[in-house]
């Protein structure tokens, strides 16, 4: 399961090597002091928490959403499991606008 970890002044989510296959992506990184809030959601298939469209990435309803979500005005990454909270992280600079991942 993906983790968020700091490491030289950098947040960097910890992928597997499975989930980088179906992310389509490597572990993304963001300055620690772009970093504008944390929040966090009970129900993580909301429209409040998803935005955009899945691309690339891998996404099956309700069971496991990997990779990038896109919108109109940036992207979200997503690592979300099935059921249970998410952790929001947003922020004011970087290649994602939020981070949303299962906790």
């Amino acid at each position: 399961m993906a983790q968020v970890i700091e490491e030289n002044g950098e947040l960097v989510i910890r992928l597997s090597l499975r989930e980088k296959i179906f992310a389509l992506h490597g572990n993304p990184r963001a300055k620690a002091v772009d970093l504008i809030a944390t929040t966090e959601s009970e129900n993580p298939w909301s429209k409040e928490v998803l935005r955009g469209v899945r691309a690339p990435g891998t996404g099956i309803p309700y069971l496991v959403l990997l990779g990038t979500m896109r919108f109109k005005s940036g992207k979200d990454f997503t690592a979300i499991y099935k059921r249970g909270p998410v952790r929001i992280y947003e922020f004011k600079a970087g290649e994602f606008k939020r981070w949303v991942v299962s906790i």
